[in-house]
């Protein structure tokens, strides 16, 4: 049969037009084809369009199913050619109406084993009153309106008809906190010149919760500024309610970090006490102690340079950039309305301050701010007055001195009891406060009058392997410091060739280290014998450069330095040599952690354990109900901020079934990690697999130092690197990835007769306060002493071994027990704090590749 006659005219104009917004909102219109003479008419016009978009709803997209919000009376697009009374404009309108959304199924991932214990956290659910949310309205100007501010002075001409409250930021969305009476609003409005405007608000939906987070939490920065609390950084302050610390010349406010969130549960309210530490010293002052050296200048900007300023006067926190030398305050700059003005005069005009010195250098901050143009971005400096800028945070000799932390910790270290009751406060002062109420109330949210109760899960203590079939059974505080002095390792190292190298000064020091090592060696089951002592001619770098190359030979186990002074320069050429040029364990020691002959036993007897397990050997292990399985920690260093230094990933791999033994490689990351983890992943697979005769049957990757912001990258960009790797491999070996989040705001508090606690290493709360997306859990797997313990959370983004939520969480717990440079466990997994380790060393120190030889050897303890 031949081609039915094409449309012409306006017919053909309607025609195209439908195509086109059928082909936008993801309905692919049918091709023509010549129909059999038997085939049975099929249904056009409506009824086509209806049965398309019935078909759309059952369609998959992954996990997520296209929904099509649209009923048979919304549908009345021309598909037949008869049809011509319509406006272009009225199908336009009609056609927009086929939205879709995604919507996704929550996630349950709970366990069921181990004593249940009553808890609370640190979240406060906000309820929504009934018919109230965020409304999604349309706005359309007839004729249209550029302007971006006419739009919003016309918007909020008619507020008061609107209900008052809005978020409206001149475009074509506008927000509101009620349905309007009618689905079309019609308002009259006129531009400056007189001309006339029709305004029309179109609804075209109410938001989903998880879209209107944004909104909820500038909600309550509104509110914490009602409550009189300044922001700096992320977090708000109570400025008026500081603690001075005067024989430091330190002042701490206390104040909190919250954040709104959607959970299981719901919508909840994330409150978390925070400190700032600010120093009582501005920059000048920095300066003028500073003024004294003979490299001043660069002392002084590398003393600034990246430390976060806060400046009195607003109450805002800046980083430091840069230094401008040949700047000062009695320069001019240019205003917004083009005038130019002297830094001097304007503080004065400002806040009524006197500069001191007007020849001080001024500091730089730069940031990019957003714009409306096409580069999305400019470029933004800021230029500070030094004796206006105070210093915040601790300098490392602070934090180097005991009796500055202890100060400091005094006030920063919370108990459980003492966070819930700032809590209570918290919630209090909102109630009591008419302007939050209202702010909170225009919204339809109410914050309920206490935190959320919940019921977690106590997984059972641990049992420690020791040498001889020694067993020690974990009490609840999970430390063995005891245990581990009393009974011989797992799998001790004879010590037989090894250095010490001193200067003069150390001499008797040294003498009394290698005595105290040799008697201690039976009771770690090994063998230690003399080491040589080798004098040192002086402190110099070189002096041990040239020791290295002299007495690092083959045969030599073991390198021991005994250093006067903590500088990292030394500390990083030794630890590079060792390292690359001649493959060794080496041990560095400070004089004065010898120095405390009280203490001196101890001390040599946890350097000798640090050692053996530098060699290859094994302090403990604990039982695994689990055989050929490979663990992996993954862990990112960070330069810091300036540096042209690259980022350095390190992978750790267990090589045994006791998970004790472990391959270790790290490489410079540069834009993508494709080839990188193929590459390590495919030699942790045959170190495995030379190991033990074969290919393991899992594998479990603990993934550290991931952000909510990159969950899907590394879905889409790490998982399946490590995938193609198994498939290269020909291997049906199975894979889960979990992402292990140490830096989190929740705290979890147990519940008692005697009021609120810290829970006890083993707790776990799987549910509640967890992701309502994502397979997720809360571990608390530490015993502190004071403050309040901080748990870890873990998120399971990838599992194609189809472990139980209990496999997961008790490998977790049970991974924490086995960091050699601790005899208790750990916030985050054994691989990933030896990840960890190994990243530092290597990103600050090392920065070239390390020899193979020391691949399966913690070297980096």
């Amino acid at each position: 049969m031949g081609d039915a006659q094409a449309p012409k005219g306006r017919a053909a104009l309607l025609e195209k037009l439908r195509l086109r917004k059928l082909q936008q909102v993801g309905i692919q219109p049918p091709q023509p084809v010549d129909p059999e003479p038997e085939a049975p008419p099929k249904p056009t016009g409506r009824a086509a369009l209806l049965k398309k978009i019935q078909e759309s709803r059952q369609k998959k997209v992954g996990s997520d199913v296209l929904h099509v919000n649209v009923t048979s009376s919304e549908v009345a697009l021309p598909l037949q050619a008869g049809i011509e009374s319509k406006d272009v404009s009225e199908i336009t309108e009609e056609v927009s109406k086929l939205a879709i959304t995604k919507e996704r199924a929550p996630v349950t991932y709970r366990g069921e084993t181990g004593k249940p214990v009553n808890v609370t956290s640190n979240y406060i659910r906000l309820r929504i009153e009934k018919d109230r949310g965020v409304f999604e309205y349309e706005v359309r100007f007839n004729p249209d309106v550029d302007c971006k501010r006419t739009r919003c002075r016309m918007v909020n001409q008619h507020m008061a008809e609107m209900g008052k409250i809005k978020m409206f930021d001149g475009g074509a969305v506008l927000y509101l906190p009620k349905l309007l009476a009618t689905e079309k609003v019609h308002f009259e409005c006129s531009l400056p010149t007189g001309e006339p405007v029709t305004m029309e608000i179109i609804y075209k939906r109410k938001k989903n919760m998880s879209e209107c987070l944004h909104l909820y939490n500038v909600l309550f920065k509104k509110v914490m500024r009602a409550l009189m609390y300044s922001q700096m950084g992320r977090n708000y302050y109570n400025m008026k309610e500081k603690y001075s610390i005067p024989q430091h010349r330190l002042e701490v406010y206390p104040g909190f970090a919250v954040t709104a969130d959607e959970l299981e549960s719901g919508l909840l309210l994330c409150l978390d006490t925070q400190h700032r530490v600010l120093r009582c010293q501005n920059v000048y002052e920095l300066m003028c102690e500073l003024n004294r050296d003979p490299n001043f200048k660069e002392n002084f900007a590398n003393s600034v340079i990246g430390c976060c300023v806060l400046t009195r006067y607003n109450n805002k926190t800046y980083i430091i950039d840069d230094v401008a030398w040949d700047t000062s305050p009695s320069d001019e700059f240019e205003t917004s309305d083009g005038s130019a003005i002297s830094f001097i005069d304007y503080y004065k005009k400002q806040y009524n301050i006197t500069i001191q010195n007007g020849s001080q250098p001024l500091l730089v901050n730069r940031k990019s701010i957003k714009t409306s143009d096409a580069s999305g971005k400019v470029d933004r400096m800021v230029c500070l007055v030094p004796e206006l800028c105070y210093l915040t945070g601790l300098t490392d000799k602070m934090r180097a001195d005991f009796r500055v932390m202890k100060d400091v910790a005094a006030y920063t270290r919370v108990t459980p009891a003492q966070r819930v009751n700032c809590l209570r406060t918290y919630i209090q002062n909102v109630s009591k406060s008419a302007e939050a109420q209202q702010i909170l109330g225009d919204w339809g949210l109410k914050l309920e009058e206490s935190t959320i109760q919940m019921e977690g899960r106590l997984l059972g203590n641990e049992t420690i392997l020791f040498g001889d079939n020694k067993e020690f059974r974990c009490g609840n505080n999970a430390d063995w410091t005891r245990a581990l002095s009393d009974h011989k390792t797992t799998l001790p190292i004879d010590l037989l060739t090894w250095v010490v190298f001193y200067t003069n000064r150390d001499k008797n020091s040294a003498a009394k280290f290698a005595e105290t090592m040799t008697r201690i060696g039976s009771a770690l089951g090994c063998i230690i014998k003399r080491p040589q002592l080798v004098p040192l001619r002086d402190d110099r770098n070189e002096s041990y450069i040239d020791c290295i190359k002299q007495y690092a030979r083959s045969g030599t186990q073991c390198c021991v330095f005994i250093c006067p002074t903590l500088r990292t320069d030394r500390y990083g050429i030794i630890k590079k040599m060792c390292t690359t040029q001649f493959p060794i364990a080496s041990q560095v020691i400070l004089s004065k952690t010898l120095a405390n002959e009280q203490k001196a036993r101890a001390i040599i007897q946890k350097i000798a354990l640090q050692i053996n397990c530098k060699l290859g050997g094994t302090l403990w292990t604990l039982r695994f109900p689990f055989k050929n399985w490979m663990i992996i920690g993954i862990d990112v260093y960070h330069p810091p901020k300036g540096s042209k230094s690259d980022s350095i990933c390190a992978v750790i791999s267990s090589l045994n079934e006791s998970i004790s033994r472990w391959f270790s490689m790290a490489l410079p990351q540069k834009g993508e990690l494709s080839e990188f983890y193929k590459l390590v992943f495919k030699k942790s697979l045959e170190q495995y697999q030379k190991v033990n005769g074969t290919f393991p049957s899992k594998i479990v990757i603990f993934r550290d130092g991931v952000g909510d912001g990159q969950l899907d990258h590394c879905l889409r960009l790490e998982v399946p690197q490590f995938e193609d790797t198994l498939r290269q491999f020909h291997l049906d070996a199975k894979l889960c990835f979990v992402v292990v989040q140490k830096r989190t705001n929740t705290r979890i508090f147990l519940r008692n007769s005697q009021g609120y606690a810290n829970p006890e290493p083993g707790t776990v709360l799987d549910h509640t306060i967890t992701r309502k997306y994502h397979s997720d859990f809360f571990l608390v797997p530490q015993n502190v002493r004071q403050g309040t313990v901080n748990p870890t959370h873990y998120i399971v983004l990838y599992d194609s071994c189809n472990f139980k939520p209990d496999h997961i969480q008790r490998l977790a717990f049970k991974l924490c027990h086995l960091y050699y440079n601790w005899s208790g466990t750990v916030r985050v997994p054994a691989p990933c704090q030896y990840a960890h380790k190994l990243a530092q060393l290597y990103g600050q120190y090392i920065n070239n590749p390390v020899a193979p030889e020391l691949a399966d050897k913690l070297y980096y303890l």
